[in-house]
């Protein structure tokens, strides 16, 4: 969890706001309104480049989209259509500013005698459901993050529409004054705090509560933000002031707030937002490191990586589909070509972002190092150990950088359970456990000229497009493997390749991991659990599925806890930072290409035994 601030709460525009909230040790704001006289939804695309400019140059970052999306009860077909109106307003400023989390309603907004109703009436939910569906659908498929707040309704209400809507990641954005004063805190206040906190995404604090002398009894906000801490939370504590003493200004009333939330901060959380959210203004800002992106599918959500990391610049996007390559080109502002090789002759692209179909990636790579350019290439590295082989030799003959883009290398919880293992924390390890859970459709392996699912172009099935994330997270955080075993089905989908996987992989010290993947799950979520017991201890990380929000849990001294017993976070915000700072300052790639091979021989090895040894024990390669 990390600090924030409402910056309209200050009664100014967000030019003002940020310089002064900057030297208050903020390096955080939510954005509602006075944002160039706006609200944060009605910003244009060359408004939304301003404030991402001011942003980068106070070194802050959006914590929250505080927007007040769907606060209206049970509207007409003229209002939902202004409310659909502001949703695309949100997701240009989500792309443009980094920020996919937003606050928002539900179309649910009774008299204060109809509160609850929501919580115990079928009739009443459905009725809600039907009106706010479409707008649910159109924020899930854009992957925003809704948090509901607990403004005009109760937390019961919040959690049956979440029930009902069934959003992996989505929550309560809580209000905590709000709903303080209630029977069952005044009855278990601790319980209170595990149930609300157990499902909430981020907190709202209000001078009401907070601080002395405003006519309502004190929150223990000391309490609160260590129980927000022990259960995890990683959204903004955000101070939204609603000074309801005019005496003071609502600046100086704001700053009071903002030092009452660090006195009552738990000592053990920092409440910076820390380098994997913020903009960090890198020492190469002003000469930034120029990339290309080439295959606009997942690549355009690439090239948003690439434009908001302080010293990238995005030089140019190619696509073969020519559509897109216009909406990236013309959403960035940037030159777009069906030819990549048009991107190789300029001068100003030191990188190719390769984010092509998996069979692609060598070909592509391949003439871009001939050309001089560093490589950045997304999962898998290729189809193929020899492909990644051709890409590691022709770096090396060009003397180029090439690194493979696997993002969870950059999670905390990926650097916490690496440096654990590191360190010893759990003794000799016994055994291990990664099970991934997702659905596909056959929509999705047909989209895009059907290439998913295939071997030529994909290199397999879930374990080579999906699981892959999590073969190469064991093998950051454990090494290789000494050896593997698989068997491979296809069940529910018409593919080439397989949508079910299962895996045995046996170390060297005896320890044993099993591994499981499926893309026929009957829920669309990400659902991980990844576990490790050894002879002092265990661990535990789940997220998806049944677990709305991620949970990592560490038994160690004979006891379960949400604390990692080491801190450790990566200096990179994502790869494409990473390959920056190598090529301006000399830092080591975070997953070189002889890295990168890594994971695509443990799963080459896995097909071997699946596909041609009958399940047999095969040794990666090399």
């Amino acid at each position: 969890m990390y600090l924030s601030i409402f910056t309209d709460e200050l009664a100014q525009d967000v030019a003002r706001v940020l310089p002064l909230v900057k030297s208050w040790g903020l390096d955080a704001v939510d954005l509602r309104g006075r944002v160039f006289g706006k609200s944060i939804h009605a910003l244009d695309a060359a408004e939304l480049r301003q404030l991402r400019t001011l942003l980068n140059q106070h070194e802050m970052s959006v914590g929250c989209l505080e927007s007040s999306l769907a606060k209206v009860h049970w509207p007409d077909a003229a209002r939902r259509k202004e409310e659909e109106e502001k949703l695309e307003g949100l997701l240009r400023a989500a792309d443009a500013l980094d920020c996919r989390l937003v606050r928002a309603f539900f179309y649910w907004q009774p008299l204060r005698e109809e509160r609850g109703q929501l919580a115990v009436r079928p009739d009443v939910l459905q009725k809600t459901l039907d009106l706010f569906a479409s707008l649910a659908e159109r924020a899930r498929q854009a992957g925003l993050t809704l948090a509901f707040e607990n403004c005009g309704v109760l937390p019961e209400e919040v959690f049956a529409l979440l029930d009902a809507l069934n959003v992996p990641g989505w929550g309560l954005a809580w209000d905590v004054a709000n709903t303080w004063d209630c029977e069952e805190r005044r009855r278990d206040e601790d319980g209170y705090l595990r149930r609300l906190l157990r499902r909430t995404l981020l907190l709202h604090v209000k001078a009401n509560g907070a601080l002395e002398g405003l006519g309502r009894e004190l929150i223990p906000y000391p309490k609160v933000l260590k129980a927000c801490h022990d259960a995890g939370l990683r959204g903004p504590v955000s101070a939204e002031t609603h000074n309801p003493d005019k005496t003071v200004s609502d600046e100086e009333q704001s700053h009071r707030l903002v030092e009452a939330i660090k006195r009552a901060w738990p000592p053990a959380a920092g409440y910076a937002k820390g380098r994997t959210g913020a903009v960090v203004k890198r020492a190469w800002h002003d000469r930034p490191v120029g990339f290309a992106v080439v295959g606009l599918g997942m690549g355009h959500e690439n090239a948003k990586t690439v434009v908001t990391n302080s010293g990238c610049r995005l030089i140019g996007v190619a696509e073969l589909v020519e559509q897109r390559a216009e909406r990236s080109g013309k959403e960035f502002g940037v030159p777009y070509t069906t030819d990549f090789r048009d991107l190789l002759k300029l001068r100003e692209v030191e990188v190719v972002y390769v984010v092509t179909e998996t069979g692609n990636h060598a070909a592509v790579a391949l003439e871009a190092m001939a050309a001089g350019k560093h490589v950045l290439v997304t999962k898998p590295m290729e189809a193929s150990v020899e492909a990644c082989d051709r890409m590691i030799q022709a770096a090396e003959r060009h003397g180029v950088l090439l690194a493979v883009d696997f993002n969870r290398r950059f999670t905390p919880e990926t650097l916490q359970l690496r440096e654990a293992v590191a360190r010893g924390v759990f003794g000799r390890l016994w055994s291990g456990e990664c099970s991934m859970k997702i659905l596909r459709t056959m929509a999705y392996f047909r989209e895009n000229g059907g290439w998913r699912g295939t071997w030529k172009l994909d290199g397999g099935g879930v374990m080579s497009n999906q699981l892959i994330h999590h073969i190469d997270e064991l093998v950051f955080v454990l090494g290789m493997p000494r050896k593997v075993r698989a068997n491979v089905w296809t069940q529910a989908h018409e593919i080439e390749a397989e949508d079910l996987g299962v895996a045995t992989w046996l170390y060297d010290d005896g320890l044993v991991l099993s591994v499981h993947a499926t893309t026929s799950y009957p829920q669309p979520t990400w659902y991980l659990r990844l576990e490790l017991t050894g002879e002092k201890g265990a661990y535990a990380h789940r997220h998806g599925g049944p677990y709305p929000t991620p949970l990592s849990q560490w038994y160690l001294d004979k006891r379960w806890s949400e604390t990692a017993p080491v801190a450790v976070q990566s200096p990179w915000r994502n790869a494409a930072d990473n390959m920056a700072a190598a090529i301006r300052t000399g830092a080591p790639l975070v997953c070189d290409g002889r890295d990168g091979r890594r994971s695509r021989a443990v799963l080459d090895a896995m097909y071997e035994s699946a596909l041609r040894r009958n399940g047999d024990w095969v040794t990666p390669a090399t």
